[in-house]
């Protein structure tokens, strides 16, 4: 059995040592390669190539940010024609601070003994056809202005993208880590306060249309989902829309009222699993797409990394999309 192995070394959770040692026993058993990223796109760019050169898995160990681009690496960009070349099938070592995507596929969210239930998938050949989210943002217009690549093409999600207050979260994280200070679920949850407290005070921005549905305008945020749970602060999940899978359409949780009052019972649910329920509160499990729109430019992100601001996000869903090392269902 042929894969290459994708690690990110900068990643939260990833060490020399650690990488050294799960490349040590993955090589005990199948024909490894190993390549490591050195820039922001390198793991797209190495996907792109172990497609185009006929690798059958590709393994990646890295926070879900490496696994996203890997993602968008290994398959044709959303509405374009599939090209010749099959995408390999995708497995996952976690290596970043939250893990989102291996965890909601049933992946041990210790590197080890990730790699040791790999190792095992691969003998019993347990794979699973997961659907994917993509998006397409319009970035603000100004004169003479230059869109934003990353805000104007369409990418593949995985598990989760927003638009509003967790969207500026994302980017407050991403600012404090580039200078120096640590990712960790303390610094998520202070910031993610800090932020729902400064969303409280504006109006809300956004209009939400959903098909065969009348527009809802007044809307704070709105979180949309391709799996279960939405995220983890630490072992606990979080979850949006419990009924979500990827085996079904997208899932979209939107508020219209940012009252701390209000919204205490609704956090409440998200912690415990129970189907979000309140009438400030829309929510479904499983939708075929959904279009925001913003009064003015409002941040937008896709699997916990920036994307930028943009006036409108289009969200679809493409059902049976990637394959992916992972235990059945029923595990």
């Amino acid at each position: 059995m042929r894969a290459l192995l994708i690690v990110n070394p900068f990643a939260t959770s990833t060490t020399d040592a650690g990488r050294d040692a799960l490349a040590d026993t993955l090589s005990a058993k199948i024909d490894l390669t190993v390549e490591l990223t050195t820039h922001r796109g390198h793991a797209g760019e190495i996907a792109a190539r172990a497609r185009a050169q006929g690798c059958p898995i590709v393994i990646v160990h890295g926070g879900d940010g490496t696994v996203n681009e890997v993602v968008n690496g290994l398959l044709d960009a959303p509405g374009d024609p599939i090209g010749p070349n099959p995408a390999p099938a995708l497995a996952v070592i976690p290596g970043g601070s939250a893990n989102v995507f291996a965890r909601s596929l049933g992946i041990d969210p210790d590197p080890m003994k990730a790699t040791a239930q790999l190792l095992t998938l691969l003998a019993e050949r347990s794979r699973r056809r997961i659907s994917l989210g993509h998006l397409s943002a319009e970035a603000p217009k100004r004169p003479g202005a230059t869109p934003s690549p990353a805000a104007a093409s369409g990418r593949w999600f995985l598990f989760n993208a927003g638009m509003g207050v967790d969207a500026e979260v994302v980017a407050s994280i991403e600012d404090q880590r580039n200078a120096g200070k640590p990712a960790s679920d303390a610094r998520y949850i202070a910031t993610t306060v800090r932020r729902f407290i400064s969303a409280s005070r504006r109006p809300p921005q956004l209009s939400v249309s959903l098909p065969g549905r009348d527009t809802i305008d007044d809307v704070h945020f709105v979180f949309v989902c391709n799996a279960n749970p939405w995220t983890f602060i630490g072992p606990r999940p979080v979850w949006t829309n419990p009924d979500t899978t990827y085996e079904c359409g997208l899932g979209v949780f939107a508020s219209s009222s940012m009252s701390v009052t209000r919204n205490l019972g609704i956090f409440t649910q998200l912690l415990t699993g129970r189907k979000p329920h309140a009438r400030h509160v829309l929510t479904d499990d499983d939708v075929a797409s959904v279009r925001l729109t913003a009064r003015a430019p409002m941040d937008v992100q896709m699997d916990g990394d920036y994307v930028g601001k943009a006036t409108t996000a289009a969200f679809g869903c493409v059902r049976d999309r990637l394959e992916v090392v992972a235990p059945p269902l029923s595990a």
